[in-house]
Order: C-alpha cells, then structure tokens, then sequence
C-alpha cells in the first residue's frame, strides 16, 4: 500500500510489487533493477526509469572506492549497512520505486553458515508476505529458491567485468553466460513457472550485453549494480573532469599573473 503520509512510494505489499512488474512485461518493456549504495545514485536510477532498487551492504564499499567482494568479508554488519543506506539514504530522496534490502541470512558471528540459511530466510518471506527476489549461481540453488517461494530469480554468472576496480577477465563467456543463465532458469521452472528471470554479472555489463542474454534467455530483465551504478560514475566524473581540465584561460590572465610574481 502507499505510504500513508504521502500517498505514494513505499512500502509495498508482495502482491503490488509483483504487479507492478508484471504491468511493464505487459508493455513490452524488461524489468531493470538496480543496486544504489548512495541516496544520489537511488534518485537519478529512479529518473532514469529502473523498475526497483535494491541496497546491497556492498553498494556502500563499492561506491567507496572498493570492490564489491568487500560485502562478503567480514568488514561490518551487512544487514545493519543495508538498513542505514535503505533508511538515511535511499528512502528520504526516492519517489515511488520500489525498494528492496539486500539481506544475508548466514551469520558467521553465530557459525550459521550455509545456502540452507538463505532458503530458509526466503521461505519465511513468503509466509510474511514479503516481495523476495534472489542470487543464484547453479540450477540446483534456483530449485531450492523456487521451493522456498522466491518471487524473482536472478542468474548470477560471476562478478562484473569492467572499470577501475571490476574483474579484468569474465568468468566465463558470453555464450556460457547464456547456457549457465538458461540452466538456472530450468532449475527453477521445474517447480513453479510464475517466478521472474533476471541476468547479471560476469561478461553481462553493459546494455548490449543483457539484451543480447534476453534476446537468447527466458530472462526478462537484468540486475545493475556495479555495471550500472560504479561504472556510471567513474565514466561520467572522469569525461566530464576531462571536459573541464581543457577550458582555455586567456593570456592576459596568465601574464597578469606573471608580472604578479615578478
């Protein structure tokens, strides 16, 4: 439901979310999701037309300077890290976009460590009502995801090529990208078919690229995170500080200057 002070935005039932992505299927149109580490990048992805966002504890690292490897290490509390972006951050400056947090179940501080954790996590989302959408990484995990009654399945590949601080070499190609996507679909669409596809990472960066997995896939949309937040900034802050190291300073300035020092 709307949020009841503004009448928009969130939060939102399973139900609505669900629909909501539903509605730009129906359009024609895929379903783009996007990883923001900072309030400014959470309001421009929302101009920009993204169909959710979700908080990873990495969006913060990586929007540091970081690799996004440094969400899995024991650096901080990653669900708290996701709490204080989603609520000091991204929610105050978003319009009406869905927000999703990215939530570890595992916790190494009490050794519960495994995949199991993040299925049981799920599956206790789906009795609370909660929109749930997912990493998976083999056909197996997709299955046990699409048992544990994920709405949204996100085929992960491996971590994003590209940038400054992204892998140099992709995991695997774009043609294995598209069989490994493809497997996880199968994995999960033996136990239900209503579960969303979505790509991400590996050699799937750019636009081109996630349409080409589309084109090629049962995938209806692609998940952005480095590919689309980290990577924005650092081509548009180094072209536009580029653009500004070459405006022209007249010589008389430069001479004024000059006999200044003298």
């Amino acid at each position: 439901m709307p949020n009841p002070w503004i009448g928009k935005g969130n939060p939102y039932t399973r139900t609505e979310v669900v629909e909501r992505l539903r509605a730009t299927l129906k359009k024609g149109q895929p379903i783009i999701a996007a990883g923001a580490g900072t309030g400014i990048s959470a309001k421009f992805i929302e101009r920009g037309g993204a169909d959710l966002i979700i908080i990873y504890n990495s969006g913060r690292f990586r929007m540091a300077g970081h690799g996004s490897t440094c969400g899995l290490m024991a650096y901080g509390d990653a669900n708290a890290v996701a709490m204080e972006i989603g609520e000091h951050e991204v929610l105050p400056v978003v319009e009406e976009i869905p927000v999703i947090c990215g939530v570890h179940a595992t916790d190494p501080r009490e050794t519960g460590m495994s995949v199991r954790k993040e299925f049981e996590m799920v599956a206790l989302a789906r009795k609370m009502d909660l929109f749930s959408i997912v990493y998976v990484a083999t056909p197996d995990e997709a299955k046990s995801m699409a048992e544990a009654g994920a709405d949204a399945i996100i085929a992960h590949v491996g971590t994003t090529i590209g940038g400054s601080i992204g892998v140099k070499g992709a995991v695997c190609t774009m043609e294995e990208a598209v069989k490994r996507t493809q497997a996880i679909i199968n994995g999960a669409t033996r136990v239900r078919r209503d579960i969303l596809f979505l790509s991400h990472g590996g050699p799937i960066s750019t636009p081109e690229d996630a349409a080409f997995i589309n084109q090629h896939t049962d995938c209806v949309g692609f998940v952005g995170a480095s590919s689309l937040e980290r990577l924005a900034v650092e081509e548009s802050l180094t072209s536009l500080t580029k653009k500004f190291k070459r405006i022209p300073v007249r010589p008389s300035a430069l001479k004024a200057l000059q006999k200044g020092g003298d």
